[in-house]
């Protein structure tokens, strides 16, 4: 087990900090006055369109994807954050696999920013790492193609299985940023593109899933 957690931590560090800050933030929130709280998670920093585009507070759109609405929020974006981001590290390294999930994640924000102004609907507040996560689930469709449609033990039918059961999954819940999934995702495809380098995955670290 030992051994296990330290080979995780050498070579899924960026994994295991992006999850850390995520619960850090999370328990934070709560302590000074509560993650359901809309008006606190709006202090904290969460997206807010009014602010940001009146206020210039741009800064909303990176702060947010750190902050969750309530435990069930912050566990089901955790989960998928550990079991995509293991792959997605592998597949791109450290920092291009972090340059991913912020950028990504930026990416689904301006996207929910564009569409709330284009939409003259100003009432909603946002905030989670999910935009992020499809950024993944985005950058993950583009190696798998360039993997001939089989990488990581994920093939393309399963990929598309996980797809859509994620955007059902969001499309079927009520309050739900749906419109930053679909950004996220896009951004994360396109930043896939830029940044894979087939082959670089392999070089000091075992393979753990089979191709």
């Amino acid at each position: 087990m030992g051994r296990e957690l330290a080979y995780y931590w050498r070579y899924y560090k960026g994994v295991v900090c992006l999850m850390a800050v995520n619960i850090l933030v999370f328990l934070w929130t709560e302590i000074t006055g509560g993650s359901q709280d809309t008006w606190h998670m709006v202090k904290m920093g969460a997206a807010y369109t009014p602010l940001i585009v009146n206020g210039g507070q741009w800064y909303r759109l990176f702060t947010c994807m750190f902050l969750h609405f309530g435990m069930a929020h912050l566990l089901n974006n955790m989960l998928s954050l550990a079991v995509l981001g293991e792959r997605m590290e592998y597949a791109f390294g450290l920092v291009r696999f972090l340059l991913v999930y912020l950028l990504g994640g930026l990416c689904g924000n301006l996207f929910s920013l564009w569409w709330d102004i284009r939409c003259q609907d100003f009432s909603g507040v946002s905030a989670g790492a999910s935009g992020a996560v499809f950024a993944l689930l985005g950058s993950m469709l583009w190696v798998v193609l360039r993997n001939r449609g089989q990488y990581a033990g994920i093939s393309l039918q399963r990929f598309a299985i996980m797809a859509a059961l994620s955007l059902y999954s969001g499309f079927a819940s009520p309050g739900v940023n749906n419109v930053a999934h679909i950004g996220g995702f896009v951004g994360g495809f396109v930043l896939g593109i830029i940044l894979y380098r087939p082959g670089s995955e392999h070089i000091g670290r075992r393979q753990r899933w089979k191709r």
